[in-house]
Formats: C-alpha cells, sequence, structure tokens
C-alpha cells in the first residue's frame, strides 16, 4: 500500500519534549522566565505592577551608574555594535587587551582572558587544564558550568562534601600523589551564600599536588580589598592556579574571565574550544566592565552600602526567624524545605510587590527547596522597609 503524503514519521524527540512533566510544571505555575516591563535601579514593572528587585546580581548597583551607561555608548560609537568574530581570528581588538590588562592587574594576576559568557569562561577554566586520566576534586556544590567542564574534560571526578576540608583531606589519602589532580571550588556560593574555606582548602590541595581554580563570580566586588573578592579576602593568591568570574555581576557587564599565570593563559588561548570558537565580547559590554573596575576602585561607598544593606536584610530574616542556610555573603537563601511552600512564600512576595527568584530539587539538595534572595548597594532604606513588610506578610502565609 502506498503511504499518504500527509502521514508523518513519528519523532521520539519531539514527543519527549511535549510530555517533559518539568516543562508543563512551569508552564502551569510560571516562576520563570518573567520578562520585566522596564527597570530603574532596583524598580522594575512586571504586568503593570511596579516591584522591588530583590534577586539581582546586580551588588555594587553599577548597572545604572552614569559612568558605566556613558561608557557603553562611546564603546559602540568607536567599535560598532560587534567584532562579529572571535578572539583568535578577526574578533581581537585593543579594548580587549585594555581590559584583560586592567582586571589582571586589579585581581593580582599576570594575565586575564575574556570571553562572551560567565558560564563559557569558568567552563573553560576547568576543562582547558585537566584531562582524561585526571582526577578532579570538586565541591559537590559547584555551578553547573564547572560540572559541565569536568565532564567535557573527561577526567575523573570525585566529589566531597560541601565546604568540608576534612572530607577533601579523607580523599586525597588514598589518591596516589603522582596522579594529576584538579581542585575546583567556588569562592562564593551563590545559592548558599557561603564563603568557601578557601585556606584549609587550597593547603590540602597544595600538599596533594592539586592544580587549584576558583571560580570568584560571586566574590568579585564583593570580598577582598576594595572587592577584588574571596582569593585577596583571604590572601591566598599564590595558592590559586586559576581565578574564574563573570563580569555580569559586580562589574555591571556581561561575559567572563580567566586569570592565571601568562604561560597558563597563553595555554588556556591555544588548547580552549570554548575560548577558540567563541565571538569576542562586544565594544559595549567591555567598555561597561572596564568603568565598572575604575569606579570599583574610585568610589567605596557603593561596598560599604552592599555591606550595611545585607547586615539590615539579614537581620530582618532572623527577626522572622527565617533559616538563611548560614549565609554570609549579599547572596541570601530563604530555605523552605519543601517546593510547595517555596511557591506559597514567592507567590506572596509577588503579591506585595517583591520579586524574587524560587530553587527547588534538584537544583538544590533534597529539603534545602529556597528562595533565592540578593541584596544590593542600591536598595534604599525604603526598599528595605518595603521588603521586611513584604516577609512579614508571606511568613504568615505559611
Amino acid at each position: 500500500m502506498a503511504l499518504s503524503l500527509f502521514t508523518k514519521t513519528k519523532k521520539v524527540i519531539i514527543e519527549r519534549a511535549q510530555d517533559d512533566y518539568a516543562t508543563k510544571m512551569r508552564l502551569k505555575y510560571k516562576p520563570y522566565y518573567h520578562a520585566m516591563d522596564s527597570q530603574q535601579g532596583t524598580h522594575i514593572r512586571l504586568q503593570g505592577r511596579d516591584m522591588i528587585m530583590l534577586s539581582s546580581n546586580d551588588y555594587l548597583g553599577l548597572s545604572f551608574h552614569p559612568k558605566v551607561i556613558e561608557a557603553c555608548g562611546e564603546g559602540a560609537k568607536a567599535w560598532g555594535s560587534s567584532t562579529t568574530g572571535a578572539r583568535i581570528s578577526n574578533g581581537s581588538r585593543a579594548y580587549h587587551v585594555a581590559l584583560e590588562e586592567k582586571l589582571a592587574a586589579f585581581l593580582g594576576r599576570e594575565a586575564c582572558h575574556v570571553s562572551v559568557a560567565g558560564y563559557v569562561s569558568c567552563c573553560s577554566a576547568v576543562a582547558s587544564f585537566a584531562q582524561k586520566g585526571d582526577l578532579v576534586l570538586a565541591d559537590k556544590n559547584i555551578h553547573s558550568c564547572l560540572w559541565d567542564g569536568i565532564r567535557l574534560s573527561m577526567a575523573t571526578a570525585e566529589r566531597f562534601s560541601h565546604n568540608n576540608p576534612e572530607d577533601l583531606r579523607q580523599i586525597l589519602k588514598s589518591v596516589p600523589h603522582s596522579t594529576p589532580k584538579m581542585l575546583v571550588v567556588e569562592g562564593v556560593y551563590s545559592m548558599e551564600g557561603h564563603i568557601a574555606r578557601l585556606p584549609e582548602l587550597t593547603q590540602i590541595g597544595e600538599d596533594g599536588g592539586c592544580f587549584t581554580v576558583v571560580d570568584d563570580a560571586h566574590g568579585l566586588g564583593v570580598l577582598g580589598r576594595q572587592g577584588r573578592g574571596t582569593v585577596d579576602h583571604f590572601k591566598l593568591n599564590d595558592k590559586v592556579d586559576i581565578l574564574c568570574g563573570s563580569m555580569s555581576k559586580s562589574l555591571a557587564s556581561t561575559g567572563g574571565f580567566v586569570s592565571g599565570s601568562r604561560e597558563l593563559i597563553d595555554y588556556l588561548r591555544t588548547n580552549s574550544k570554548q575560548t577558540l570558537f567563541s565571538a569576542a565580547i562586544s565594544p559595549s559590554q567591555a567598555a561597561a566592565a572596564s568603568a565598572s573596575l575604575d569606579i570599583i576602585q574610585t568610589e567605596p561607598q557603593h561596598l560599604q552600602r552592599l555591606w550595611r544593606n545585607t547586615k539590615r536584610y539579614r537581620e530582618m530574616l532572623k527577626g522572622l526567624g527565617l533559616d538563611t542556610w548560614g549565609s554570609e555573603t549579599p547572596a541570601v537563601p530563604i530555605v523552605l524545605g519543601s517546593k510547595e511552600l517555596v511557591y506559597r512564600f514567592w507567590q506572596a512576595l509577588l503579591e506585595k510587590g517583591v520579586f524574587t527568584v524560587m530553587s527547588i530539587a534538584p537544583a538544590v539538595p533534597p529539603g534545602k527547596d529556597l528562595i533565592r534572595t540578593a541584596v544590593s548597594a542600591l536598595h534604599s532604606d525604603e526598599d528595605l522597609e518595603k521588603i521586611a513588610a513584604a516577609m512579614e506578610y508571606a511568613v504568615k502565609q505559611m
């Protein structure tokens, strides 16, 4: 029998996408992918309502700084909107080199490479240096970009308990010293707000012959001298081989960076597929990051305001009996323990004009379902008063 012209072959992948439970639940409850109508600092407009943003990573509030906005415009005027190419071929420009040199000097590193995204940079910081036959020792709570770097490297991965130097030490006891080893941690864990126990972890790694990679996306601009980050905070530059991170947080831009010795960055530029085949960061965003670096070093009031707001906010949550998972930084989770409670709490805050983000298992460990909040230097006293009232209301709804 001849097949009808209108008969379609069954496509299993399409059916799988159509039947995906997680997607169906996301579309039903709509907790993600909210598109703001407008924004000015910490104030947003969402579906016709004015709200306070309490989940942005704009820790220092520089994304609306006049000097940063001006720099964006000047970057585009001088260089156009895009390089339309990768750095290795036709996409490299003088402004990339200038930004890399400025960032390397700020971090106390010999060299730096900037890429189109923080995810790309941090992934490459692992995938470029680890390889099949190596052992990667990773804090079990590291970001997805680092896990992808490990997977792409084809190295063997061994997890150790979150921020637990003793567990790392016990694992290393059974590993031959001659085995090529990499230690991968974050400086600040964005979901938990924890600061890595870098002094102990890096010393154990050093004793075990580990090549150490620190992702400090959420520590840069927040910790250390003038916001130089977690490694500077602990004065451990000589114990960290690769320091990577994002420019989309305190640097009020987009893109990411990898920094280290000159020979390591040269090696990355030769061997990293993520680096070789990614388009270069745009002129505007490079200019924004560069201007933010200048402001961080000349206007200390932003960092001071950030920590003043963070202290007040944490005290507010503590007074309401909320579990902040021992957060030590402006990234402050509110742990509620189940997706049902998290959804109700999130909805209650939304009702009162406070925008936050839900994070539920498996994105967080079972029983740690939470609302992720983040404090900004731009939050005013009036903002914090409104947030306090909204939190009190949300607690009563549970």
